[in-house]
């Protein structure tokens, strides 16, 4: 029989307790976490009694905290002011930390203005609420009146002021408050010397956090646990593992979040042996496999690990499946590209009754654009929009969903109607111009963000230098590189790639290079991005012998360098090299795609070898796409092969081919050879798919000025004079031997 069961026999023998034994059995109730009980125990009383003492409503106040439930206490508090105890400081004291807890500022801060005598706990508790409810500056504003006022702080309120400043990120004044918990002798406890490690650890301090760890004597399971939670934080998981191995030396014995948190150091780093090993010690340890913390963990570390069997072994396996539990199952799946049976699990959740919190909604639309699931996109969209979510985590992911399935409208409607938009959502936006080919727009958003002193990081930059790449805007490339050098933006090897590629495919493969040289680490991707710069500008021997120093370095190429050097061979027409890299692809146990046979075909077919190119086609393992025929095709055009082009013209035509290039090209084909019923044939062909050739634009910068032209295009005010000097510059080069191919086209 426990102590409580004990309580309720000693208080069922009292015919009639009087309103002490009542509160006695109500707080017997309350320690015990029995909260609803402790209030329908104080219903009980009000029925029966007719004086209720001040003893009772602190205890009351606490169990409508833990029950969660503010009109519980709003009705409490009106109960104490008919009792005349409004004015007692104890009972103000609780009811300013229930309406903190339930997250009523507005009471609790009415409260507080109120009471007559404001003492250290008063002070303490109010500052705690709104560090609790995200108001955390206003918290510091509290700490600095009460300073002013000579209270003297104690350990628990710096508790509260050291979490608020870890969670603004304030390190300047987080070592000010340091400062003053150790002048002003304020006695450290377990809990002050964790906060104030914690406090440094968000803050980016690392080494102001391990030195004050270091100095903590007897360290008791949550101060191991508050330093590993620091080196997570900080993205130093190995160091995070190190500290939970180190923790088992003085035998101390780490807890369920200590659990948690190792597993999150073991997801991150994709540990799977690791994250087992960790699996194990909660059950050897006899943890609750129910815990709350510990399955959402479990299972986002095996997702993490790609173990999605595992994980989903765990999932079915619990008992009550909390949002949480169904959020890191469903990221797992769209994270291994299982996006459709992400899905699926998205709908299962809510036939469960359950609903979808933003972290939810998140996943399903990052899933839905990955696939392209327009319709079921706007589906969620739809209940976004009647749930009133207004979470900017939502909102980033519906531009996300918007863009990737092709709506950038749609996604630059959301963007508008933002109230408050952070650095995120105007990143998410630039990629979503980037993404659809309209990279113009996205440079006119970093100008914006730029002339209105917005704020700025790597990924905004990154998103500026991909849109100059895409335009080949070289001078505006160079003011972005200057602008991220003057602003202090912290270069990783994602932007120093990106610098490289912008200034490879703008022509500059000078700066190109020195970017690439001034790189303290490369990635398989920043030699990937040099070597196709190289041979985007026809310099084959660079490119190869780039190439051969990158695998000297150890480094191992990928399926996109093995496409950059099948492509600078083609430029370059040596078949030979191209061949050999095209066999050497499985030496790294990196299987031919698409684009390396179509890369293969183009190489083979600009050289004259059509019969060796349809031999490849014929002999890959997959259907040939209408890129792998429109190489070969465009081989024909060039080789003047009509004999081959006979044999290919049934697979091309079956071929669904959205782009209207190809037919454009067969019948041009058709057309120089005297073919004209087969022209006639194509054409036919072309205006029953309902394609309609469209023009291509180009760009050209000049005087750090763009400008943008088409085909045919008349509507520049000195049209006329630059299409003559066009027509001067042809005459020249047919002067100098330099003939100009016509290749009949009719369109």
């Amino acid at each position: 029989m426990g102590p409580l069961e004990s309580a309720k026999l000693v208080f069922n023998t009292f015919p009639e307790p009087d309103s002490f034994m009542w509160g006695v059995l109500i707080k017997c109730c309350v320690w015990n976490r029995f909260f609803k009980e402790a209030i329908s125990l104080y219903d009980n009383m009000l029925y029966k009694l007719t004086h209720i003492s001040s003893f009772i409503f602190p205890s009351v106040l606490r169990a409508c905290c833990g029950f969660g439930d503010l009109g519980i206490g709003q009705k409490v508090h009106g109960r104490i002011i008919k009792c005349g105890f409004e004015s007692d400081s104890v009972v103000q004291t609780s009811l300013l930390s229930m309406y903190g807890e339930t997250a009523c500022l507005h009471n609790a801060r009415k409260v507080f203005d109120e009471l007559s005598v404001r003492d250290i706990v008063s002070w303490s508790s109010i500052i705690s609420s709104y560090v609790q409810n995200g108001q955390e500056t206003k918290g510091l504003e509290l700490f600095c009146k009460m300073v002013v006022r000579g209270i003297e702080p104690d350990s628990v309120t710096m508790l509260s002021v050291a979490e608020a400043c870890g969670e603004l990120g304030l390190l300047r004044q987080a070592k000010s408050i340091h400062g003053f918990v150790v002048s002003r002798e304020i006695q450290r406890n377990g809990s002050l010397d964790n906060s104030l490690v914690a406090m440094y650890g968000k803050c980016g301090d690392l080494y102001s956090a391990e030195r004050l760890f270091d100095n903590v004597v007897d360290r008791c399971t949550s101060s191991w646990t508050a330093m590993i939670t620091c080196y997570n934080n900080n993205g130093c998981y190995r160091e995070a593992l190190d500290i939970f191995v180190e923790m088992h030396k003085p035998n101390a014995e780490p807890n369920a979040v200590t659990m948690m948190v190792v597993l999150c150091s073991c997801a991150r780093l994709g540990w799977l042996k690791e994250g087992k090993s960790v699996h194990g010690s909660i059950i050897r340890r006899v943890m609750d496999p129910e815990n709350d913390l510990l399955r959402p963990a479990l299972i986002d570390m095996y997702s993490n690990c790609g173990n999605l069997r595992d994980c989903h072994k765990i999932f079915d396996t619990t008992r009550e499946r909390h949002v949480v539990s169904w959020n890191m199952l469903i990221s797992g799946y769209a994270r291994e590209g299982m996006s459709e049976e992400a899905l699926l699990l998205f709908v299962q959740m809510q036939r469960q009754l359950l609903l979808p919190d933003s972290f939810t909604l998140a996943s399903a639309l990052s899933a839905c654009g990955n696939i392209g699931f327009f319709q079921f996109g706007c589906q969620i969209h739809g209940y976004v929009i009647k749930a009133g979510s207004s979470s900017e985590f939502v909102q980033n992911s519906l531009i996300d969903m918007y863009s990737k399935c092709g709506f950038v409208d749609g996604s630059y409607k959301i963007f508008e109607n933002s109230q408050q938009k952070s650095v995120i959502m105007w990143n998410s936006m630039m990629c979503g111009f980037s993404q659809n080919g309209s990279s113009t727009k996205a440079l006119n958003l970093f100008n914006q963000m730029y002339s209105d002193r917005l704020e700025m990081d790597e990924v905004t930059f990154l998103s500026a230098i991909q849109a100059c790449s895409n335009l080949g805007y070289l001078e505006k490339g160079k003011w972005i590189h200057h602008k991220l050098i003057t602003m202090g933006v912290t270069k990783d090897t994602h932007i120093d790639t990106a610098l490289s590629d912008m200034y490879a495919k703008c022509g500059d493969l000078q700066m190109a290079q020195g970017v690439f040289d001034s790189m303290s680490k490369r990635s398989v991707v920043s030699w990937s991005v040099m070597v196709g710069g190289y041979g985007m500008h026809g310099q084959i021997d660079a490119a190869i012998s780039l190439f051969n120093r990158m695998l000297e370095v150890g480094t191992r190429p990928n399926d996109v360098t093995f496409m950059n050097i099948l492509s600078a061979c083609s430029h370059a027409g040596h078949v030979e090299e191209g061949k050999l890299h095209f066999n050497r692809m499985r030496d790294f146990g990196i299987e031919p795609k698409f684009e390396h046979f179509a890369c293969l075909v183009d190489l083979l077919s600009r050289a004259g070898d059509l019969d060796g190119a349809y031999s490849i086609i014929k002999s890959m393992p997959f259907a040939a796409d209408a890129s792998i025929w429109g190489a070969l095709l465009n081989g024909c055009r060039i080789h003047r092969r009509m004999d081959m082009l006979n044999n290919i013209q049934q697979n091309i035509i079956n071929t669904n081919m959205d782009d209207t290039g190809y037919y454009t090209l067969l019948s041009n084909i058709f057309a120089e050879g005297g073919e004209w019923d087969e022209f006639r044939m194509v054409r036919s062909l072309m205006r029953s798919t309902g394609l309609r050739k469209v023009f291509g634009n180009s760009t050209i910068e000049i005087n750090k000025r763009v400008y943008l032209f088409g085909a045919n295009d008349s509507c520049h005010s000195e049209a006329k004079e630059i299409y003559r000097l066009l027509g001067n510059f042809q005459t020249l080069a047919q002067e100098h031997g330099h003939g100009v191919e016509q290749d009949g086209s009719l369109f």
